[in-house]
């Protein structure tokens, strides 16, 4: 069974910056497409971003474009989401997973609020 453990949220002021982090118990990490998805209060989950095993990343949401970036160490089987410039509607608890495939059962997911 796969565990997702994601960390870093907190409470930061509108334009700071934060860097969540994921690991995932799993052999096949480095060749798996790795993505963060999030979930504000009364919205369904979103796509944010996702990382190739080979370190292209592809921002899905347009709002975060220019702001976040995703990165990965193979070594740690960790993915992180650097998010700077943060905004109040980036405010949402924050998942990982895989990107393609059946999904593996999520994690607890990092609350990130920010503030204005």
């Amino acid at each position: 069974q796969v565990q997702l453990v994601e960390s870093g949220g907190g409470l930061v002021q509108s334009g700071g910056s934060l860097r969540l982090s994921c690991a995932a118990s799993v052999r096949t990490f480095s060749s798996e497409t790795m993505a963060w998805f999030r979930q504000a209060p009364g919205k369904e989950r979103e796509l944010v971003a996702s990382i190739r095993w080979s370190g292209i990343v592809t921002i899905s949401a347009d709002s975060v474009k220019g702001r976040f970036t995703v990165s990965r160490d193979n070594a740690k089987n960790t993915v992180y989401l650097q998010m700077n410039s943060l905004k109040p509607e980036d405010t949402a608890v924050y998942y990982c997973n895989r990107l393609g495939g059946v999904r593996w059962d999520w994690g607890q997911g990092t609350q990130v609020t920010v503030s204005s």
